[in-house]
């Protein structure tokens, strides 16, 4: 359906000339019309002039020489005025004399009798005669007896006479056509200027480039027009720097690692990110669409209390208000913080220090653990020293079996402090490890190759089952410490005459997939989920006495993480761990 035909606009300089025309035309159009009726007025006045003058003459000569024909007669020849007519009446209405008719009606109805028997002196013009059937200009004048009355009528003769003179309407014309053409000069003008500034806007409205050079005429329009493109150059970088430091703004909430929402005095939300959102969706019991539905929560009644009490002070706050309480909920820990600004807008965060807090509890655990496990073999080593020093007759055998049980529990310590070492290497620094092209079947060679007298010793085969060709852009020692310490794992707890494997099942464009199985004891199903924590053990008792540090497993699942992949366990249908990764590519 085509849209409807819509007039177009008349541009500012049109709508001005149309104004200004049509007002100087409506001007023009009242004065002629005026001087029109006044000419007019003023020659029906000339004419009934004449004919009161005739009227004086009549009665002059009624008054010297009476009532007769001869007088009528005399008088027409002496005035000479072609068509007059010339009526005596009485001031009943009697026609006592008439130059053009005899034995006439009453006249007392006359317009002109009338007005003159009321005010002495009455005329109509273009009147119907009664008595003759044409129309007549007439003029009487009361005397003492009677009336005299002086009539022409009104034909060609007598409008041409009437008829006002045009020059008047033609200089008027004139007139007015030199003032349109100036109007039109002097609005042209204005109108370019104008047009000037509608492109300007309308460039400057649909984000066009805007010419700022061009010239404006030198007068208080153009002065006018300078200034308003100055101040949207200076608004326009404003707006422009504005939104600039707006879009910082924005882009920095929503890429923070807290929930932040803003909230006018009203306690309607400004602006939230999306993890103020979910935050407040973990602290709440039903979904939470809006960042001002946290103020129904219970678990913030103190910030809400907080800001209720600081909004209450009606004056201006002179400085920041700050509140922050810690809130834990559904197996997540919350710092929340009240920031309350001068102008009574405020801001709530709430950042989760789940993390952190567990970090914190693992650190502290760690610490026990590690100052737990050192103290285990440096206790052995102080009590088989001090027994070899207290007892210098001690037999050479006894005293090579306490001096070769010292040495495996400094090896057992060294082995401790090297994969604490290890850990907290790729704890503090994941990014500064460095990475390389690493082939994965040329590294478990190698490693086959270090315990192959391992193996031998326990009946354990060994089965590779990966392409030559599989690469893991990676940390080649990080690399050999997940498969070489989860074989330690399994040559210490598996048992002899197993079958341990290393097979890759999958690979992706970006990320490859392994199995690494044993066929011995397994574990209980309750302890899988728990065996790559740090000093973890199924069986201390045990554990220690094979000189396991408790480590190996969790530097496996780190170093596994920093390779961008995940792993988990599981026991093996028939007997067996099964420990299943990902590396990425």
């Amino acid at each position: 359906m085509s849209e409807p035909f819509k007039t177009p606009r008349l541009s500012f300089h049109q709508q001005l000339m149309v104004s200004i025309t049509t007002t100087i035309l409506l001007f023009g159009v009242l004065i002629t019309l005026f001087q029109h009726q006044r000419e007019k007025n003023f020659r029906v006045q000339l004419l009934t002039e004449q004919l009161l003058s005739y009227n004086n003459l009549v009665h002059e000569e009624i008054k010297g020489h009476g009532f007769s024909d001869s007088i009528m007669m005399g008088l027409m020849s002496y005035l000479d005025v072609k068509d007059l007519r010339i009526t005596v009446i009485d001031f009943s209405g009697k026609v006592l004399m008439d130059s053009e008719a005899d034995h006439l009606s009453n006249h007392g109805d006359r317009p002109e009798i009338k007005e003159a028997l009321a005010t002495g002196q009455g005329s109509s013009v273009r009147r119907k005669s009664e008595t003759i059937g044409k129309p007549f200009f007439y003029a009487a004048t009361r005397y003492e007896n009677y009336i005299v009355r002086c009539s022409r009528p009104y034909d060609s003769q007598l409008n041409q006479q009437l008829r006002t003179d045009n020059s008047f309407l033609f200089f008027t014309i004139l007139l007015l056509l030199i003032m349109l053409a100036y109007i039109f000069r002097m609005t042209g003008r204005m109108g370019r200027t104008i047009r000037q500034l509608r492109d300007f806007a309308q460039n400057a409205e649909q984000g066009d480039p805007l010419d700022t050079t061009q010239p404006f005429p030198h007068n208080e329009l153009g002065d006018i027009s300078r200034h308003i493109v100055g101040l949207f150059q200076r608004l326009h970088k404003a707006k422009n720097d504005l939104v600039s430091e707006r879009e910082k703004l924005y882009t920095h909430l929503q890429t923070a690692r807290e929930g932040l929402a803003v909230f006018g005095p009203d306690k309607k939300d400004i602006v939230a990110n999306n993890l103020f959102i979910q935050h407040s969706n973990t602290l709440s019991d039903s979904p939470i669409l809006s960042a001002q539905s946290i103020f129904d929560l219970p678990e913030l009644a103190a910030i809400n209390q907080f800001i209720e009490r600081n909004l209450q002070i009606k004056s201006r706050l002179q400085h920041l208000q700050r509140h922050e309480i810690q809130v834990e909920k559904n197996g997540k820990i919350f710092l929340v913080q009240c920031v309350i600004f001068e102008d009574n807008s405020f801001e709530i965060s709430l950042i989760d220090i789940t993390h952190t807090e567990e970090e914190s509890r693992l650190k502290r655990q760690l610490t026990q653990n590690i100052a737990h496990e050192l103290k285990t073999p440096i206790s052995s080593i102080q009590g088989y020293l001090e027994t070899i020093l207290e007892n210098p007759d001690l037999p050479d055998e006894k005293r090579n079996k306490f001096v070769e049980r010292s040495y495996l529990q400094s090896k057992r310590l060294s082995d401790l402090l090297r994969d604490i070492s290890t850990l907290t290497r790729m704890d503090d620094a994941p990014r500064l490890i460095e990475k390389e092209p690493v082939n994965i079947a040329s590294l478990l060679r190698q490693m086959a190759g270090d315990i192959e007298s391992d193996l031998k010793h326990k009946h354990i085969h060994l089965v590779l089952d990966l392409p030559d060709n599989l690469v893991v852009n990676g940390n080649p020692s990080l690399l050999y410490s997940i498969f070489r310490n989860l074989m330690d794992n399994a040559l210490a707890y598996g048992g002899e005459g197993i079958e341990i494997g290393v097979h890759c099942f999958r690979q992706d464009t970006d990320r490859s997939y392994f199995i690494f199985y044993d066929t011995g004891e397994g574990i209980p199903d309750e302890h899988l989920n728990r065996i790559f924590e740090r000093f973890y053990r199924v069986d201390k008792g045990r554990t220690r006495k094979l000189g396991g540090t408790g480590l190996g497993l969790a530097i496996v699942k780190n170093a596994v993480q920093l390779h961008g992949g995940t792993i988990a366990a599981k026991n093996r249908q028939g007997g067996g761990l099964e420990v299943i990764f990902s590396l990425s590519n």
